[in-house]
């Protein structure tokens, strides 16, 4: 059974720091292309970031570009996002996604002072 366990997230203030992970179990995230996506109060899914199994090869929301990055361990089988120099408007339901769009529990990110 595929199952996905964000974590990490938290309050921050403007202009710090968070890494958050996401546990997986029943497949391998060094086997397919894993997203970290995001839901603000009140909006829809909005994509922040891709990593591909080559490479591995990653790609990233332009609102987040510089600020965030995507890696994993694949040893740990775990996806991470580690986000810097945050911003109000990146408070949001964090969620790691696989291809079939299964997403975990999520972790909540709140930036403000």
């Amino acid at each position: 059974e595929v199952q996905l366990m964000e974590s990490g997230g938290g309050l921050v203030q403007p202009g710090g720091s968070l890494r958050l992970s996401c546990a997986a179990s029943g497949f391998s995230v060094s086997a397919v292309t894993m997203k970290w996506v995001r839901q603000a109060p009140g909006k829809g899914l909005e994509w922040v970031s891709t990593i591909n199994p080559s490479g591995p090869y990653t790609g990233y929301a332009p609102s987040v570009k510089g600020r965030f990055t995507i890696s994993r361990d694949d040893v740990e089988n775990t996806l991470y996002l580690q986000m810097n120099s945050l911003k109000p408007e990146d408070t949001a339901m964090y969620y790691c996604q696989t291809p079939a769009g299964t997403r975990g529990q999520g972790t909540q990110v709140t930036v403000s002072s």
